[in-house]
């Protein structure tokens, strides 16, 4: 709401401000990726594999495709073999942009 003050000039009140506030963007969801942790040998970092299987452009046969990221694990309780979920976040460093949200199954 706009208020025009004694000497012609407009302020806006603090609610009006604060309602502007709270309608921020909303944020995209974040992709999620289950995989299996190939590496454990660095600190606070895993990487994971991650396979899909896509149709060979040509012959139409199906194709594994592994693609390896690396992922940030912050008490680094993920081990070599185990199966995690890893999620999308902000650059973390030059290669990690992957976060471990759980481990979904452990290595036996």
């Amino acid at each position: 709401m706009a208020e025009i003050s004694s000497n012609g000039t407009t302020t806006t009140t603090g609610s009006a401000r604060a309602q502007g506030a709270a309608q921020a963007p909303k944020r995209n969801a974040r992709k999620t990726r289950v995989g299996l942790v190939v590496s454990d040998k660095m600190a606070k970092t895993v990487v994971v594999a991650i396979e899909r299987r896509v149709p060979h452009p040509v012959y139409g046969k199906m194709v594994t495709r592994t693609k390896r990221l690396k992922a940030h694990d912050e008490e680094n309780s993920a081990k070599a073999g185990d199966t995690v979920r890893i999620m999308e976040t902000r650059p973390l460093s030059k290669d990690k942009r992957w976060r471990v949200v759980e481990i979904v199954e452990r290595a036996r």
